[in-house]
C-alpha cells in the first residue's frame, strides 16, 4: 500500500510539471549544436515558409542551428556542405541532420546499387588452420551518377570527417506539383521521373541507408503525415496551385514536432 501511494504521488508530480527545462526528463538534444545539410526545404533563404523545421527545434530545444542547405541541391552536394561546416566550426558541433533527395528524383538520377560484388581470395579458418579461400566480397559503389552511389560517397565522407558525431538522415517527404515557371515544371509524385522511377524508390533507398551506413533514419515520408496530393493538405504547403512541394510554416511545424519526438530516442552526444 505504501509503495502504491509513493508511485501515485510521483506520477502526480510528473504530470504537474510543465514540459520545459524544469521537466524531470530532459530532451537529449536540449541546448546542443546541430548542423543541417540539405536542399530548399532546409535553406533559410527559401521563401515558402518564414520558419523552417530547424527554427522550431531551435525555439523548443534551444538548439544552435548551423544551416548549410541550398535550394536545388542533391545528395552529391552533401560532401561540400560538410566540408564548409567543418571549415567554419571544426569539431565543435554535436550532431548532423541530413535532409535531401527530392531533387535527385526530379533530376532523374538512377537508383543504382549499394555494393559491387566480386570474388576474391582471403585468408580464413573455420575449425582448421588458416588458409587462402575464395569468398565473395562486397564493397560500396562510389558512383556519383546514381542515387545509392551518391549516398555512399556522402556518408563515407561525413562519417570520416565527423567520426564521433551523431549523424541522422531524414527521408524525402511526399511531393505534389511545383510550377514556378515554364522552365521548371515538376509534376506530382503520381508520375515517374525521366528514368522511370517513382519517388517511393528514393524514399526506400534513404531508409536502406540505415543498414548500409549504421546511421539512424527518421522516416519523414511515413511519420511526417504530410500528403500534398490531397487538397485537404494544402494547408501545410506554400501554394495549392503552384507549390505543393515546399511546406509552409504549418508544414514545417508538423515535421519539426515529428522529428523532436523521434530524436528523443537518440543520443546527441557520445
Amino acid at each position: 500500500m505504501t509503495k502504491r501511494i509513493i508511485l501515485t504521488a510521483l506520477l502526480g508530480l510528473m504530470l504537474a510539471v510543465p514540459a520545459t527545462a524544469q521537466s524531470i526528463v530532459a530532451h537529449p538534444w536540449q541546448g546542443r549544436r546541430v548542423a543541417y545539410f540539405g536542399d530548399s526545404i532546409t535553406d533559410p533563404r527559401n521563401k515558402a515558409s518564414k520558419k523552417k523545421y530547424w527554427g522550431f527545434l531551435q525555439d523548443w530545444l534551444d538548439i544552435t542551428p548551423y544551416v548549410y542547405g541550398v535550394s536545388g541541391r542533391q545528395w552529391n552536394d552533401i560532401p561540400r556542405q560538410a566540408d564548409k561546416c567543418h571549415a567554419e566550426h571544426g569539431d565543435s558541433i554535436n550532431a548532423i541532420i541530413i535532409f535531401v533527395g527530392t531533387n535527385d528524383f526530379n533530376h532523374s538520377v538512377p537508383i543504382g546499387q549499394w555494393y559491387e560484388v566480386r570474388e576474391e581470395m582471403v585468408e580464413a579458418a573455420v575449425g582448421q588452420p588458416k588458409q587462402p579461400v575464395k569468398r565473395l566480397r562486397r564493397t560500396p559503389v562510389m558512383d556519383a551518377s546514381t542515387y545509392k552511389g551518391r549516398i555512399n560517397i556522402a556518408l563515407d565522407h561525413v562519417k570520416r570527417l565527423y567520426p564521433t558525431k551523431q549523424i541522422v538522415v531524414l527521408t524525402p517527404i511526399h511531393r505534389s506539383g511545383f510550377y514556378p515557371n515554364d522552365r521548371n515544371w515538376q509534376p506530382t509524385e503520381e508520375y515517374a521521373n525521366g528514368c522511370g522511377e517513382f519517388i517511393s524508390a528514393y524514399v526506400e533507398a534513404s531508409r536502406e541507408a540505415a543498414d548500409v551506413w549504421a546511421v539512424p533514419v527518421v522516416d519523414w515520408a511515413a511519420l511526417g503525415g504530410l500528403f500534398p496530393l490531397m487538397d485537404e493538405h494544402v494547408v501545410y504547403f506554400n501554394d495549392g496551385a503552384t507549390d505543393r512541394l515546399h511546406p509552409n510554416d504549418a508544414g514545417h511545424e508538423r515535421l519539426a514536432r515529428t522529428l523532436m519526438y523521434q530524436l528523443m530516442a537518440l543520443p546527441c552526444v557520445f
